[in-house]
């Protein structure tokens, strides 16, 4: 490969037109773009887009569209992206054209024809052998335990995994508890355009953190069941009256699986606020960060339990912010500086405790969370990490 790549980024960016979903994809192309390559957004899930306001599916996807349109404009990239509304029909009987959105096909056919390598991440490709002209497709996994249980279970999914020639996930640790799937999974952490975020920002004295209480179904692998946030955070129920007086906020939505417990999260004085008004996009989203003293948080269950390392991409944004974190243990500590700056938890006590520590030295764990972000999450460095692989420059 040269020194300048044409090189196609995929996620759910379009997919879900929300605050923290966006950074998750935009943040890939904002590293490549550091670098001085030729990058292009391309989005063909095969799935139908979120109506993130009405908390079903989009229509005709011209909404999300236009939500991606107005992201990659204000990036200066507006003419490099595509997204595909796959079309279909309903159990109702309504039937829907597919259509593409952006770039024309001629210009989506000559990017395809020329380009150097796809980095698919969350299988915003949803079906990679349709681009397989490229000379490198690469898979990033950022739901390590869940994804290498579904693709020993679902023979679709593995044969999807398949059809790519490289594969990250941030599971950053081999695991015991996470099953061998066939592929060389190389570890890869969240990429954070660091200039984007700003740790002098004004700031509120309390810890935030933006979270579903379910995201779908647990799953059961070696008769181990494989949980959600909501399996984790009863634990943690009666941590605000043992911080007190430091506030804790949840950005919370009502849950898709399950419903979220509002009344006992609130009687057990957790603030809670409604993620559709405080950080619904991508610049709301990163002022909510921004004005939070730090985050606290839990992990989903079957993170806890499969302990590959994961690290929320979220979480590393509050670290970008120069905002200290209090984060139930993944096994991260395997991989990652823990003691200042980033506090990890496995109990109640040591939550409290994690809290405690921050809010009496804040400056020094403020300054120390950005360093990590720094050394660890810059996005140019882990991009350019991939494309070295990539083409066979690293072993």
């Amino acid at each position: 490969m040269s020194s300048k790549l044409r090189i196609i980024v995929s996620g759910l960016l379009a997919q879900y037109p929300l605050g923290g979903v966006t950074w998750d994809y935009l943040q890939y192309v904002l590293g490549l773009v550091r670098l001085g390559h030729d990058v292009y957004y391309i989005e063909d899930s095969e799935q139908w887009p979120y109506d993130a306001r009405a908390g079903g599916l989009g229509r005709s996807g011209d909404t999300n569209a236009a939500y991606l349109a107005e992201v990659m404009r204000h990036f200066g990239i507006g003419d490099r992206w595509a997204y595909r509304f796959p079309g279909g029909s309903l159990q109702s009987g309504e039937v829907f054209p597919e259509r593409w959105f952006g770039l024309s096909d001629a210009q989506r056919r000559d990017v395809l024809d020329s380009a150097d390598l796809i980095i698919n991440v969350s299988s915003g490709i949803g079906e990679p052998s349709r681009y397989r002209g490229i000379s490198r497709l690469v898979y990033v996994d950022t739901d390590p335990v869940f994804t290498q249980i579904r693709a020993v279970q679902d023979r679709k999914f593995r044969q999807h995994l398949d059809e790519h020639d490289l594969h990250f996930s941030y599971g950053q640790c081999p695991s015991p508890d996470v099953p061998e799937t066939g592929h060389r999974w190389l570890p890869m952490r969240k990429p954070v355009a660091l200039e984007e975020w700003h740790p002098d920002a004004a700031r509120r004295d309390v810890f935030t953190t933006v979270l579903n209480w379910t995201s779908y179904g647990n799953v059961v692998w070696c008769g181990r069941c494989y949980g959600q946030k909501d399996d984790e955070f009863p634990a943690y129920l009666g941590l605000p009256e043992r911080v007190a007086p430091t506030r804790l906020e949840l950005a919370i939505g009502a849950g898709k699986t399950r419903r979220t417990p509002r009344r006992q999260l609130e009687d057990g004085g957790w603030y809670l606020v409604d993620p559709m008004d405080v950080c619904p996009d991508l610049w709301s989203y990163r002022n909510y960060i921004e004005s939070s003293a730090g985050e606290w948080t839990v992990a989903k269950g079957g993170y806890v339990l499969g302990r590959s390392g994961w690290f929320s991409g979220r979480t590393a944004c509050y670290l970008a912010a120069g905002r200290p974190v209090v984060v139930q243990d993944t096994g991260f500590g395997a991989v990652l500086p823990v003691g200042r700056g980033l506090l990890a938890f496995r109990t109640l006590d040591e939550a409290a405790a994690g809290i405690r520590e921050v809010s009496a030295d804040w400056e020094r764990h403020a300054k120390a969370a950005r360093a990590i972000a720094e050394a660890y999450f810059d996005a140019a460095a882990l991009v350019q990490r991939i494309i070295d692989l990539a083409s066979g420059k690293l072993s």
